[in-house]
């Protein structure tokens, strides 16, 4: 898998208490934005991200995003 697969092409707004989160950066995963395993096989591995204090988040769900695993505005293009 050269390219991850596209899981939407809009973010994944939602408040999020702090804590460690895996990010799924393959696109396979059926819990998006979060890893479920589903990259076993394709390159891909999942991107840990720590959340300091509670606050909203705009998930990359294009998977395109330079600024993974967070929103950046690329799903218009891909």
């Amino acid at each position: 898998m050269d390219k991850p697969n596209i899981a939407q092409k809009f973010p994944i707004v939602k408040d999020m208490a702090a804590g460690t989160y895996s990010w799924c950066a393959c696109g396979n995963s059926k819990n998006q934005p979060f890893c479920d395993g589903a990259h076993k096989g394709t390159g891909f591995t999942p991107k840990q991200v720590v959340i300091a204090e509670p606050k909203k988040v705009a998930w990359c769900a294009c998977k395109h995003s330079k600024n993974a695993p967070f929103c950046d505005g690329t799903h218009r293009t891909v």
